[in-house]
């Protein structure tokens, strides 16, 4: 396990922090006392807009995870304004693609999904080893530990984005960073407003709210844990998996077919 992390008087970063998920562990960082959150988002309008609501302690930042440069210049901005940057919430997200995909979706996918995360370690890493503090969440999904069967872009970059928290939390503990993974599965946001009942992401059950992962981020925190699940069955899945993988991908294969398109007209 690594340090807990202990949030009153932080500088942190939230990025896709203007809605869903971001803008809850935005607010939830400020009530348990940060001294300011940076409301990161690629749309600057609600980036605003959110940092408004709020209140004071909130600043909007318009960032695009994508972009490399960006992030770079976003990581110097807010330190020369806000001081160190204690708490990144890698966050940003999106969920292009159905099946396999196009090349555009894997593209997109691969940007935000894992890159994004390689970005920020590039820029923040460096000056938090030399503090010999700091700390990253990276958002990823239960997508990432499991399968999530409507997206292959989709899953396959959120697996990657697992793999990459694990080998930056192994390979940047001495420099005093932590790395957390948070892996939900459903959660109530405008990317699942559209969802059916057909979707596979119904397969975990129901949908929280991003409050509640937003207090599951808060209690990992606090007791250091690297592996945040919102959704604690995720944690009994995974083992499932990993102890009988064939034994798995057949449960898998008989979900799909009960929720495929037109599973009700040829079943």
């Amino acid at each position: 396990m690594a340090e807990p992390f202990s949030i009153p008087g932080t500088t942190a970063v939230v990025t896709g922090g203007a809605g869903g998920i971001g803008r809850a562990l935005a607010g939830r960082l400020l009530t348990e006392g940060a001294a300011r959150v940076v409301v990161a988002d690629r749309d600057a309008d609600a980036a605003a807009a959110t940092a408004d609501a709020l209140g004071e302690r909130a600043h909007p930042l318009a960032l695009d995870v994508a972009d490399e440069a960006a992030v770079a210049a976003a990581v110097a901005e807010v330190e020369d304004r806000h001081g160190p940057i204690d708490l990144w919430c890698s966050n940003a997200g999106g969920g292009a693609g159905r099946g396999l995909g196009d090349d555009a979706d894997w593209d997109v996918s691969w940007r935000v999904h894992v890159l994004a995360h390689v970005y920020v370690a590039r820029a923040l890493f460096p000056r938090m080893a030399e503090r010999g503090r700091g700390h990253l969440i990276v958002t990823a999904s239960a997508a990432g530990l499991l399968t999530q069967l409507d997206t292959a872009p989709y899953t396959v970059t959120k697996h990657g984005a697992v793999a990459l928290a694990e080998w930056l939390a192994i390979r940047h503990a001495d420099d005093g960073i932590g790395v957390s993974c948070l892996c939900p599965q459903g959660v109530n946001t405008a990317m699942t407003a559209g969802d059916g009942p057909e979707a596979a992401t119904r397969l975990g059950g129901a949908y929280i709210e991003p409050e509640d992962v937003a207090d599951t981020v808060v209690a990992a925190l606090h007791d250091g844990r690297f592996l945040i699940l919102p959704h604690p069955e995720a944690a009994t899945y995974e083992r499932r998996r990993a102890q009988d993988r064939d034994r798995w991908l057949e449960g898998m294969r008989r979900a799909w077919s009960a929720i495929r398109p037109g599973a009700a007209a040829t079943d």
